[in-house]
């Protein structure tokens, strides 16, 4: 994970693909975490949060849609993505 923007807009891609999301903003707030646990030093790359509006959560409860943000991240996560703060709802009908 090389820079802010680009890990960012590599999350953002990822997400797109998985989850066909209506909306979708994802910010690094590693640079409020320097010093926390999993911080890299560099304050970036590290913590994110996600807002998503996708249909892909219509029926199913929080801890559900946080898993597939989760599921869609994981190989992320496993190169050091240390934390997501994660906005997950449904399309207002």
């Amino acid at each position: 994970m090389s820079t802010t923007a680009s890990t960012a807009a590599l999350l953002q891609e990822r997400l797109q693909q998985a989850l066909n999301p209506e909306q979708l903003e994802v910010l690094d707030e590693s640079h409020v975490h320097h010093g926390h646990a999993g911080a890299n030093g560099t304050g970036f790359g590290t913590h994110f949060r996600v807002r998503i509006t996708a249909n892909a959560f219509v029926g199913k409860s929080a801890v559900a849609r946080h898993r597939l943000v989760y599921d869609s991240l994981q190989d992320f996560m496993d190169q050091g993505l240390h934390a997501l703060a994660i906005e997950a709802k449904t399309p207002i009908a």
